[in-house]
């Protein structure tokens, strides 16, 4: 054998647990025993030699160095990673308004969509991927005390910012204060939400009739109600591409050009417009007073 203090023979009667538990080293576990020694399952035969230096980049027993790192290790440190990565998205995001996210250590579309966020507002490079453990990426994010408009976005007065990549949206006033961060959905393969530069909204619907649901004259449904994905509150910015409520916002691209956002969320930013308190619909682009921006490119992958 290459290293016989990195190797142990199997004894009659032996299991991994026991074997394990054996060793000094806290990282020799069952199933880092099992991926370091290339077992399908706990079971092992008398005389068997078993590696127990744990993800040091050598088969012990041969001498050969290894390619990958131990799997179950790197599980453990990925679990852990996206953990101390949820818990500071959270922190960073939800005074903003972003929905808290479950804190599990596992990162799925959710994650990574709040990471884009992040990278957006850390002035990272921009994209939905998950952020490697132990990365400088990661180590920026864990060690940011906040966040900041993201770069060459602000403008005087009041801004909204789609970026289509994340499917997030961001608004604020000028160029150092920043507003609200909230997800979204923009628009599908064909109906994709068009790409402009600081374009003043110019109308808004509060749809008092039908407790803020309008219903749209190219996609009309049979009954108007929150249930069936109409339009919460329409603010309108591109002929008829608008920012409104929906009860569904998906991490992807799922409207026919719009903007959805979840109905509280719209709430918060009609009121952040100072428009709540109207009793019907304006075309005024100097009382709703913002533009909106839309960058960026969704792919699929």
């Amino acid at each position: 054998m290459y290293d016989a203090e990195c190797v142990v023979r199997v004894a009659p009667g032996d299991s991994l647990g026991l074997i394990a538990d054996l060793q000094e080293d806290e990282i020799v576990t069952v199933a880092s025993l099992q991926a370091e020694n290339g077992l399908a399952d706990e079971l092992i035969f008398a005389d068997q030699l078993l590696d127990v230096c744990i993800d040091n980049g050598l088969d012990d027993i041969t001498g050969e160095q290894r390619l990958e790192r131990n799997a179950a290790i790197l599980a453990t440190e990925t679990v852990e990673s996206v953990t101390a990565q949820q818990i500071k998205l959270n922190e960073l995001l939800v005074p903003y308004g972003f929905p808290e996210m479950p804190v599990d250590g596992v990162s799925g579309p959710v994650t990574r969509r709040a990471l884009c966020a992040s990278r957006l507002a850390l002035g990272l490079p921009v994209d939905r991927s998950d952020m490697a453990p132990g990365s400088d990426e990661e180590a920026w994010l864990l060690a940011s005390p906040g966040l900041a408009v993201p770069p060459n976005v602000g403008t005087d007065g009041r801004w909204i910012f789609i970026d289509l990549t994340c499917q997030v949206m961001f608004t604020g006033e000028g160029g150092d204060r920043l507003v609200n961060i909230f997800p979204t959905s923009t628009g599908e393969f064909e109906f994709e939400t068009r790409l402009q530069e600081r374009t003043p909204a110019f109308r808004y619907d509060p749809a008092l009739h039908n407790d803020g649901w309008h219903e749209s004259s190219l996609y009309p449904v049979e009954d108007d109600n929150p249930l069936n994905g109409n339009m919460y509150k329409p603010l309108y910015f591109d002929r008829g591409q608008a920012i409104h409520g929906a009860n569904n916002v998906p991490t992807s691209p799922q409207s026919k050009g719009c903007a959805r956002l979840y109905p509280s969320d719209m709430n918060r930013l009609i009121a952040w417009l100072g428009l709540e308190g109207l009793d019907g619909p304006t075309n005024s682009r100097d009382r709703i007073g913002a533009t909106v921006t839309v960058r960026g490119g969704y792919e699929l992958g």
